[in-house]
């Protein structure tokens, strides 16, 4: 789920031992036919999932987890593997006779069938940034030699893997820019595997490290060796599922091996706690950020490198603020932070003397600072501001030089820089326009098309509009709604799809989505709502949607709903909703809460059981903002919203397609499992609740095009189907 300081959610954990349902009690799916096309006749005849009699105290509440076995990982238990077959069977043949689903799919493939660049980086005169052709299932990673320099193929991740299964993740080369420091990712799992390669030569260096999760890639100034993060070696059959805790900072160098690495920085007193390195561009100092949860609260460290022993000092006490470093000169550090400024404002350090106070430079204002950099002599800084970007420029006194120039309505990214040197690289997209790459000069403030995608569609044929919308206690919530102009101009309802996210402090900004332009092509309309506990709007957003106000979230997409109904956005049956991770939550609380305003949700990899969420993998940082389970005063809450636990037998529910993936570690697939399992049990009307599971694949990260084309083509033909949009069928 979080991109900053790591992503240990959705975005976005020692467990109990759970019991294993016997294999003999799993029984086949009839063969009853599958109309996918039209009202069934009959039920869908679900696999038969055994029930514990588990039930548990609370604080006094007896809660049931019927379906505790399902935590088991299919990879050690034959009966939630068989299980998972027998539901991913059922659900293939219900999706592959659903009507324009193959079209759906042919339209996908067609819409990214276009080259799309990432962000190059700068080192030792060198450019690296990766290239997609269109339809690789993997991203090939690139190195010009100049700026001008023909364009030389450095790593294809799709030789790794025939399955595409194998996907290159953090990258980052060296100041010089002869070696290359790269993270293998595989089947979408958190784990990395950090390797090395000569960049002149491409010759593959025998360094491995692994156990590497959350990490940066750190480089040393003198390019011999890197920082970077690691968890102990998980128990045998652990990997997918333990508690990450006890993350160690080390430092690597190059040709040694991993057991030679130098241990920098830990806290065995203090476990829960985290760490990532920084080293300032002119590669002096290492910048140490400790945190414990998702929650952007830093302890910060710093240690000056010599070549010499590291001795991390002191420079913030914490975890209580917000503390990003966006560059130095000197001694002088340039932080962004919300201490004392909850929609945060720059402040220097002194690195030499860290006992002292925080030096305000750019103050506190109505937006919210979303970002900055030290690129040559200025800072680049970016402002949220009606939920897209907003860039200026400005002098290292604080003085505002100017707006940096931004090609319209969009989100801008990347602005990396060095100190010293005036050139940066933005990607500016919007809602129906792919990332073009720019290039930047802070000392001409021109800019410059690096590259950009060529599109497939006409971008002027659609329209976005921005409104607002009361929720149920009166607050005004933006929502960004995208259809064809043709719609608007003849004010045609249309078969909707609404997502949300709401949560960790996440801001759902303009950005392209070729799998949504497939839906619009139809004739479909799609929103996306602003919810409270996202972070659009600075901390006082986040707070109102976190914790004892989680249900703030809920209130807002349900009043989302009743809004595009009620302004002839959106027919009286024809809305679906889609969420991911802690979207995925999302759905399937609302679902339960107003089971008659939506007529098919789309889950997918969420977080689905709250009272055991914190026992596996990254979850135990979520505590931040659902609250902890095991605390009496939030236990009720989390209770009385877990998708799992809330499921109203007898009201007639939407059709519901609940997918996840087999190496997600992230939000672990039991979620999902038991979630599927808790829906199939009872009776909630004709329409069907299916689980589709992914083989090879994570929590999103590294899935390959394929896998992404077939999710998403299955999930819109299924919300097709329930809210009346015909496929094929294109509105002028």
């Amino acid at each position: 789920m979080r991109a900053a300081p790591f992503l240990p959610l959705l975005l976005a954990v020692a467990c109990c031992l759970p019991l294993s349902g016997p294999a003999s009690a799993l029984a086949a799916p009839d063969n009853a036919a599958i109309d996918a096309g039209g009202d069934r006749k009959a039920a869908l005849a679900y696999p038969a999932t055994p029930r514990q009699d588990l039930v548990e105290d609370h604080f006094g509440v007896k809660v049931a987890d019927p379906y505790r076995w399902l935590e088991n990982d299919l990879r050690a238990d034959p009966a939630v593997a068989d299980w998972v077959a027998r539901e991913n069977a059922l659900t293939r043949r219900y999706v592959d006779a659903l009507p324009g689903r193959d079209a759906l799919k042919a339209r996908m493939r067609a819409l990214l069938s276009h080259g799309r660049y990432t962000l190059p980086r700068k080192a030792g005169g060198r450019y690296f940034y990766g290239y997609n052709k269109g339809l690789q299932n993997q991203t090939p990673l690139y190195v010009r030699d100049g700026l001008d320099g023909g364009q030389r193929l450095l790593l294809d991740p799709n030789d790794w893997a025939k399955d595409g299964g194998l996907a290159l993740a953090e990258w980052a080369p060296s100041p010089d820019g002869r070696r290359l420091a790269y993270a293998v990712q595989e089947a979408g799992s958190d784990w990395r595997t950090l390797r090395l390669m000569d960049v002149e030569s491409g010759h593959m260096l025998d360094d491995e490290l692994r156990w590497v999760k959350f990490s940066q890639i750190a480089w040393d100034g003198r390019s011999e060796g890197f920082f970077y993060s690691r968890f102990p070696a998980p128990e045998e059959g652990e990997a997918y599922r333990s508690a990450n805790r006890d993350q160690q900072l080390y430092y690597h160098r190059i040709g040694t091996p991993q057991s030679q690495d130098q241990l920098i920085y830990a806290t065995p007193d203090r476990p829960g706690l985290s760490h990532q390195a920084q080293v300032t561009s002119d590669g002096r100092w290492l910048i140490i950020n400790s945190f414990e949860g998702i929650d952007p609260r830093r302890e910060v460290h710093v240690a000056e490198l010599t070549g010499g022993a590291v001795r991390p000092r002191l420079l913030v006490r914490g975890p209580t603020n917000d503390w990003r470093l966006i560059g130095s000169r000197g001694t002088t550090l340039y932080f962004i932070t919300d201490f004392q400024a909850p929609r945060l404002r720059v402040v220097t350090l002194d690195a030499a003397r860290p006992r002292r106070r925080p030096r305000p430079l750019i103050a506190e204002r109505r937006e919210t600072l979303a970002g900055g950099s030290l690129v040559g002599n200025r800072l680049i800084l970016a402002y949220m501001s009606d939920a897209q970007t907003v860039a200026e420029l400005v002098e290292l006194d604080g003085r505002k030089v100017g707006d940096v120039p931004l090609p319209g309505y969009g989100t801008a990214a990347g602005f990396a820089g060095r100190d010293g040197d005036p050139e940066t690289f933005f990607s500016f997209s919007g809602f129906v326009t792919p990332a073009s790459i720019y290039r930047f000069d802070t000392a001409t403030r021109q800019s410059q098309l690096f590259a950009e995608p060529d599109l497939p569609f006409d971008p002027d044929n659609y329209g976005v509009e921005q409104r607002a919308y009361p929720s149920k206690d009166g607050t005004m919530i933006p929502i960004t709604i995208l259809r064809k102009k043709t719609l608007a101009d003849r004010a045609i309802a249309a078969p909707t799809i609404l997502y949300g996210y709401g949560g960790f402090n996440i801001s759902l900004t303009p950005g392209y989505s070729a799998t949504r332009m497939a839906w619009l092509e139809q004739g479909g309309v799609y929103a996306i709502a602003n919810l409270r506990g996202g972070g659009e709007f600075g901390k006082a957003w986040h707070e109102a949607g976190r914790g004892a106000n989680k249900q703030n979230v809920f209130d807002d997409f349900i009043a989302a709903g009743e809004w595009l109904k009620a302004n002839g956005f959106t027919p009286r049956d024809g809305l679906a909703i889609e969420g991911r991770s802690n979207g995925g939550l999302l759905v399937g609380a609302v679902v339960n809460q107003r089971p008659d305003l939506f007529q098919a949700a789309l889950p997918a990899v969420g977080v689905m059981d709250m009272l055991r969420f914190d026992r596996f993998t990254a979850g135990r940082y979520w505590v931040d903002d659902y609250g902890s389970p095991d605390n009496a005063r939030d236990f009720p809450l989390l209770y009385a919203y877990s998708p799992y636990h809330n499921i109203l037998a007898g009201k007639d529910y939407p059709a519901i397609l609940v997918t996840t993936a087999d190496t997600d570690d992230r939000v672990v697939p039991a979620h999902s499992f038991k979630y599927a399992a808790a829906l199939q049990a009872v009776d909630l009307g004709a329409r069907p609740r299916l689980l589709r599971v992914e083989t090879r694949a994570g929590h999103g990260t590294g899935k390959p095009i394929d896998k992404l084309i077939e999710e998403m083509a299955d999930s819109y033909a299924f919300a097709a189907r329930f809210t009346g949009l015909a496929i094929g069928a294109r509105p002028d």
